[in-house]
């Protein structure tokens, strides 16, 4: 992967998400551009042109007739997201789709039947790309804890949860048996996406916990409603292996039969206090090693932008033919086919076991 080479992609959908990739665009303007965004109205559009200074089209053919980009990005509501990644696969143009791809089950079958085959479509997944956890799956992958058996997460929700369990497990698309109940417990929750209420008073919020038993392995899963924004609720990873564990940036791991040693994930983050570098995340460094680095240094760029950015740079290169495919439809499939197990679990009082789908071949 050419790492100067710039990612041209048109977008589907002016919503507050899709504005995550114009604000990234604006702010990496040598690696992301914007050929164009399409709206449902030309009202929108004269909006969408005036605040990120981008041309707009009513519909996908005439957002591809202006320039060809590398990918076309999804950013629409989940019923319509099937719709509009089946009109530009037919199209031949390569697709990131917001997540999930699809909203029910039957909605992701559908759609793997219509175009998984094409090859044509990634999702746009990018929990295990944010610095603090590709730095982990570094670790896991490199047997530091020797074989991962678990992953217990309270973080992100659902298909997210999913995946980051599935990834440093590496289970594939093996069956799982999902065991899941929700509680309801008095929490303030006084931020969100709105901003500060100024309002402290506790309301009943659910929170949801999951077992995920993938046969010999497993995922836990604890999420609260609103836990992304709630200042009151952390955020906790451990993955457990059978020579080691790792909690959040400590691990503990043996060297020899009589030899524990921790160690642990050190951020370099310039910026702060009397740092005159920039406010920037350069890298991430394990026992003096680094293990992760920042392929966005100077940008300023929180940890959810580098991932979304990287996520964007990658399926890029894979558009042009220059890297692997960055999260293919077929795992977000999987992963939202055992976050919908989860949903049912709790609906119902049972354990939901998925069985084998298309996408699994």
């Amino acid at each position: 992967m050419d790492p100067t080479a710039q990612t041209r992609f048109g977008l589907v959908g002016s919503g507050w998400r899709g504005e995550f990739f114009l604000r990234l665009a604006r702010l990496l303007p040598e690696r992301l551009r914007a050929t164009g965004v399409v709206t449902r109205t030309a009202a929108r559009g004269a909006a969408v042109t005036a605040a990120w200074d981008v041309p707009t089209f009513r519909t996908t053919a005439e957002l591809l007739a202006h320039e060809r980009p590398d990918v076309v990005i999804v950013s629409v509501p989940w019923p319509v997201t099937p719709d509009v990644t089946r009109e530009l696969v037919a199209a031949g143009v390569p697709v990131l789709a917001e997540t999930p791809p699809a909203a029910d089950l039957a909605g992701l079958r559908a759609l793997w039947a219509d175009v998984g085959g094409s090859g044509l479509v990634q999702v746009a997944e990018q929990y295990l790309l944010m610095p603090g956890h590709a730095a982990r799956l570094t670790l896991v992958r490199a047997g530091v804890l020797g074989e991962p058996t678990s992953v217990q997460i309270s973080s992100t929700h659902l298909y997210h949860a999913v995946s980051l369990i599935r990834g440093l497990l590496g289970v594939g698309f093996d069956a799982a048996e999902v065991s899941a109940r929700a509680f309801a417990a008095p929490l303030a929750d006084p931020l969100s996406p709105a901003g500060w209420s100024g309002d402290d008073t506790p309301r009943q919020l659910s929170t949801t916990l999951a077992t995920i038993d993938f046969g010999g392995r497993m995922g836990l899963y604890d999420f609260t409603d609103n836990q992304w924004w709630n200042p009151l609720r952390g955020r906790r990873l451990v993955v457990r292996g059978s020579r080691g564990e790792l909690v959040d940036d400590r691990v503990v791991r043996l060297v020899d039969p009589t030899t524990p040693v921790e160690s642990s994930l050190v951020r370099r983050q310039t910026g702060l206090d009397l740092n005159l570098e920039g406010l920037d995340l350069k890298h991430v460094s394990f026992d003096g090693d680094v293990v992760y680095r920042n392929p966005f240094v100077g940008s300023g760029l929180s940890d959810d932008d580098i991932a979304v950015a990287d996520l964007l740079v990658r399926t890029g290169a894979w558009a042009r033919e220059e890297g692997p495919a960055p999260y293919p439809l077929a795992e977000a499939c999987q992963d939202h086919l055992i976050s919908l197990a989860i949903g049912e679990s709790v609906r119902t009082g049972r354990a939901v076991t998925t069985t084998a789908e298309a996408w699994a071949g």
